[in-house]
């Protein structure tokens, strides 16, 4: 297997990439300069180093540090949040498009995945002993299920559901939402329109 092979390989690897894509990724390259591709190289090799995952909220962020130490992202050292409001979602790139949407100003938790159906071992799939850890260190007076709606989605939703009620079973459970109107069946929350998720947040129920 040579160079464009392999790196064929790796592209097909990426969430959404097909075959076709991948090998034109490669072609793309190939009409790059080498100064181009070394910056490219440098920037891969240096992505590691230089993005952190918040320990709170696991979303990746660049401050590795905030003033006490800490390591937070800016959102969960943001006092002005209502940190006793918690929206679970099921990967980083999901918090940025309710970040946008403005309609949201709670705390965030990144499960990191979803939950296949008919999983064995769904604990495997997600950041769930993190979760529970949340939910024993902080308390929330609501916690909002944020998934997208599509069949591993929604069994994922209710997967966390059980959880919490679980987890509360001996003591008082929050109020717990999922978003509401706005978002129509096979809806990936990345590619929601600010408008349409502000709608689905001010919904739900």
């Amino acid at each position: 297997m040579d160079t464009s092979d392999k790196l064929e390989e790796i592209f097909r690897n990426f969430p959404g990439i097909g075959p076709r894509q991948a090998k034109r990724f490669v072609y793309h390259l190939l009409t790059k300069s080498q100064n181009e591709l070394s910056e490219f190289s440098t920037l891969l090799t240096q992505l590691k180093s230089t993005v952190f995952i918040c320990p709170s909220c696991f979303r990746f962020h660049t401050q590795k540090y905030a003033l006490d130490q800490s390591g937070l992202c800016s959102i969960c050292r943001d006092q002005n949040r209502n940190h006793r409001q918690l929206m679970i979602v099921a990967r980083d790139i999901d918090v940025g498009a309710l970040e946008k949407s403005r309609a949201y100003s709670g705390r965030y938790f990144v499960l990191g995945g979803t939950v296949p159906i008919l999983d064995n071992d769904p604990a495997s799939k997600i950041r769930q002993k993190e979760l529970l850890q949340l939910l024993t260190d902080k308390e929330f007076d609501e916690i909002i299920i944020a998934t997208s709606i599509n069949p591993e989605s929604e069994h994922t939703a209710t997967y966390i559901l059980s959880l919490l009620k679980k987890h509360y079973e001996n003591s008082k459970l929050p109020k717990v939402t999922t978003p509401g109107r706005g978002l129509s069946t096979g809806t990936e929350l990345e590619y929601s329109d600010a408008d349409t998720l502000r709608s689905a947040l001010e919904n739900r129920r």
